[in-house]
């Protein structure tokens, strides 16, 4: 990945540790999309719940799209690692 994509990757991250439900809905679509990274259905799946937890309807319709094309571990891992980003900010 290129410097630039890291480093906006980085930013992203850094401003959903705040909270921002945009910030937490643009981190499932870098991951679902493979803009800059390479696609991660569970990763998306996480952002995209996190994003839902915050009020945004597009995230809880994103995510139910992406569980259809995931298995049901997949989905668990990426509810797991949604608890466990919560517990931590």
């Amino acid at each position: 990945m290129a410097r630039v994509q890291m480093e906006t990757l980085e930013n992203f991250e850094l401003t959903a540790e705040g909270g921002t439900c945009d910030a937490l809905y643009d981190l499932g679509l870098i991951y679902s999309t493979g803009r800059g990274v390479d696609v991660d259905l569970v990763t998306a799946h996480k952002w995209f719940n996190l994003a839902a937890v915050r009020g945004s309807e597009a995230a809880r319709q994103l995510r139910t799209e992406l569980a259809l094309e995931m298995d049901p571990s997949e989905v668990a891992e990426a509810q797991r690692q949604a608890r466990e980003w919560l517990a931590a900010h």
